[in-house]
């Protein structure tokens, strides 16, 4: 009868590569914030409570506007803010422009993709590329599971990048 009532969990998803360091420390601390006290530092907490999807291959071209729209800076560049610096990644001018060109990229040649791309879809906060983003997500729900943001405030989408 009052299942209606429940308190959804936020949803989570890591776009990982397996192959990608800062990726497979980002999905390390998903995962020991869902089993472990959260924050760490203080053994009384309880750990974090959301659905964690964890995708190994790179977002689609709707994905990739969903999650460029998290960020504060509609000026920002999507390729300064989606593709590494890896060797094989293409060169400054001849980086895609294009939403679908840089999916195209990620398919074709992964490494050229900053890794991991970790999205909060409820909050609209998304970090593409380092762990501090990822952390700055966690704690964005430490605050929600602690009372210091309310369920109903509306907070300005957020997101973080290198």
């Amino acid at each position: 009868m009052f299942n209606s009532f429940k308190r959804r969990l936020p949803n989570i998803s890591i776009f990982h590569n397996p192959s990608s360091q800062p990726s497979k420390n980002a999905l390390l601390l998903l995962r020991n914030s869902l089993s472990s006290p959260y924050p760490t530092g203080n053994p009384n907490s309880q750990p974090l409570q959301f659905n964690l999807e964890v995708v190994e291959s790179p977002p689609t071209t709707d994905q990739l506007q969903t999650i460029l729209s998290y960020f504060p800076s509609k000026a920002v560049s999507p390729s300064h803010v989606l593709i590494s610096a890896h060797p094989s990644a293409p060169s400054f001018n001849e980086r895609p422009t294009t939403l679908s060109g840089i999916a195209q990229l990620a398919q074709e040649n992964p490494q050229a993709i900053k890794w991991p791309i970790v999205v909060d879809w409820d909050s609209g906060k998304a970090a593409v590329g380092d762990i501090e983003g990822v952390k700055s997500i966690l704690e964005h729900l430490r605050k929600k599971r602690d009372g210091e943001i309310k369920e109903d405030e509306v907070e300005q989408p957020k997101g973080w990048f290198t």
